[in-house]
């Protein structure tokens, strides 16, 4: 199942757009040693106990999300999904990788907000970004002139922030208890007696992973969420199990918590269905390391080997009615015998997405806090069936477009 162009890795996707200054020591950047010494340095950060940690972070945004919708819902009109869900994902990404509070559909003039969203307006079909594809042998010149991809004006701002909120939380004479997030988890990484066998992050090092958790958050998160309630608008006898599922772990609109979490089998199965079903990234992306032949079909080092995810997901040799959403694939009983190298929604191998837990638990609290008090239906707007738009990301053509109806009066929490 693999594709093999004859091509090599420039040519593709935003981890391999040059030139990028700094970013180039993020994890989705590195390479070989330097990759190991970063993926080693960063992996205590996405343990379990320290997602747990991050729990309450997540969930407050969490009482936002149902406040937005709630205001979005009694106007009386249908609700673009991605305008709410977008803000859910920005301020849970940007929350997590600087250690700040923002409210981004409420307050857009914050100055992380601002930033952040034209961080997230990279185009790699930008004049120059194609200039570069075009031209690689000027990327080195560019390079030694500081001149990137990105906005000098937004790196710097968050160059210049993320300095100050460390020298802030390290002039602390008191032991103060912050909300565990990945800023604070990589500065105390510099520090760790467990880190001597690796160079721990420099200041620059820890700012790129910052950046990069928001780019590899932020569309996926609100994009899996989009797509979730269509499929449970559409089939409502799904949402109403997993209301039904989320009432009896949590009664009376109890808030959620990393263990309560795990205990919502049919959660996990809608969540991983979606996956299947719309893949967020359509393909895998891996750089031979030497020549090699597989099967016959000889794959020279350096040349990018993709592998199809969306197709694969969508195989009828591998999947019952690929096309039908049916989260009892991913039952208890089912789940063992789909292949892992089939079912690829975070990659595989040691470069597998470093961050899949985090953003598996922050689409889930987010999922229970809405369906606590919300159902969704689909109105005239409601594109069926949806129409895709196959890019880098799985996205639709049109907006997802649902109404949404308050489950009773009050809104717990929120």
């Amino acid at each position: 199942f693999l594709i093999v162009p004859n091509i090599r890795r420039e040519a593709f996707s935003l981890s391999s757009i040059s030139p990028v200054g700094f970013m180039k020591s993020a994890l989705s950047r590195a390479e070989d040693e330097e990759w190991k010494r970063i993926r080693s340095l960063l992996s205590p950060t996405f343990t379990s106990g320290k997602l747990k940690e991050m729990v309450p972070i997540i969930a407050q945004y969490g009482d936002v999300l149902v406040r937005n919708l709630r205001r979005e819902a009694e106007t009386g009109k249908p609700v673009t999904l991605k305008d709410v869900f977008g803000a859910y994902s920005m301020d849970v990404i940007t929350s997590t990788s600087f250690g700040v509070n923002v409210d981004s559909l409420n307050n857009p003039q914050d100055p992380f907000v601002e930033n952040t969203k034209k961080l997230l307006r990279f185009n790699s079909l930008d004049p120059f970004i194609l200039s570069m594809k075009i031209f690689p042998f000027l990327t080195p010149i560019f390079e030694a002139l500081n001149i990137t991809v990105f906005s000098r004006k937004v790196t710097s701002f968050l160059r210049k922030s993320v300095k100050r909120i460390k020298e802030d939380r390290l002039k602390e004479t008191q032991k103060v208890k912050h909300g565990v997030d990945f800023l604070q988890l990589m500065i105390d990484s510099q520090n760790s007696k467990d880190t001597e066998s690796h160079k721990a992050l420099s200041d620059l090092e820890l700012v790129a992973q910052s950046i990069i958790f928001i780019f590899a958050g932020y569309e996926t998160t609100s994009s899996v969420l989009s797509f979730v309630m269509y499929e449970l608008a559409t089939h409502p006898d799904v949402q109403q199990k997993l209301q039904e599922e989320i009432d009896a772990v949590l009664p009376n609109k109890a808030p959620p918590t990393y263990d309560t979490v795990l205990q919502m089998e049919y959660l996990d199965m809608v969540v991983n269905e979606k996956l299947r079903l719309f893949p967020v990234a359509m393909r895998l992306e891996r750089v031979c390391k030497k020549d090699v032949e597989i099967n016959g079909i000889f794959i020279p080092k350096g040349v990018v080997v993709m592998i199809p995810s969306y197709v694969l997901h969508h195989d009828p040799k591998h999947w019952t009615e690929p096309e039908k959403f049916l989260p009892e694939r991913f039952s208890k009983k089912n789940k063992d015998n789909i292949d892992p190298y089939i079912y690829t929604p975070f990659g595989n191998g040691p470069r597998n997405c470093i961050g899949m837990r985090f953003a598996l638990m922050n689409m889930k609290l987010a999922l229970i806090r809405v369906l606590q008090n919300f159902s969704f239906k689909p109105c005239k707007e409601t594109q069926i069936p949806l129409k895709l738009h196959f890019g880098g990301i799985l996205k639709t053509e049109k907006p997802i477009v649902l109404t949404a109806e308050s489950r009773d009066e009050t809104v717990s929490g929120a």
